[in-house]
């Protein structure tokens, strides 16, 4: 029986296939987001084209971007996953001169994050729901005091790898996304649910 399976006419990626297994070698897809990167108002300027060009050059493979904003999908040996977030951040520098922090999820973890959302019953707008990623998991730990605070309309909740934060009146007005960032000290960064969405495609769908 063929590894990729129909629905509804389309393709759906297995994950036997995402994991590497058809070719003898186990290799796991992750997502990298970049933090800051090509947002209104920064300098932190890069092309998806270069971006691509520059994790491939780290041997990273099925090397795929989504939207402007630093999202990049890409698949890499586990014998050879090593720290792959330093060297990320490290060619950036070196061959970008872009210094940005990279938080890496892997594709069951974003998967995860979208289907696990506790807020989807009071996020009327997508793009007003942020999914936080610390960069260290075990930082999430940092906002369970802010858990004790009273922010309405804004809500926080907190996942097992990620926060939900509601920014009720959009993210630029939100204390609560103040108070957020600002316990991680700015270790981490954040996408809308809209935007995750896309990438959960993204990670489960085949290469182009």
């Amino acid at each position: 029986m063929p590894d990729v399976m129909r629905a509804s006419g389309k393709a759906v990626w297995s994950r036997q296939q995402r994991e590497g297994k058809i070719m003898g070698e186990r290799s796991v897809t992750y997502i990298a987001l970049l933090r800051g990167v090509n947002n209104v108002g920064t300098s932190r300027r890069v092309a998806m084209a270069d971006l691509r060009a520059l994790f491939e050059g780290l041997g990273l493979r099925d090397v795929r971007t989504l939207l402007n904003s630093g999202n990049v999908v890409f698949s890499v040996p586990t014998k050879g996953r090593g720290d792959v977030r330093a060297r990320i951040e490290k060619a950036l520098a070196s061959r970008l001169g872009l210094t940005s922090p990279v938080t890496i999820l892997s594709a069951d973890e974003v998967t995860a994050a979208v289907r696990d959302n506790p807020l989807s019953h009071i996020a009327t707008n997508p793009s007003h729901l942020l999914v936080l990623v610390p960069q260290v998991p075990s930082d999430l730990g940092r906002l369970k005091p802010l858990l004790k605070k009273r922010w309405s309309p804004e809500v926080l909740a907190l996942g097992n790898r990620v926060a939900y934060v509601w920014c009720a009146n959009g993210v630029a007005k939100s204390p609560l996304w103040a108070a957020v960032d600002r316990a991680l000290e700015r270790r981490g960064t954040a996408r809308n649910i809209a935007t995750l969405t896309k990438a959960v495609a993204l990670v489960e769908g085949p290469p182009s």
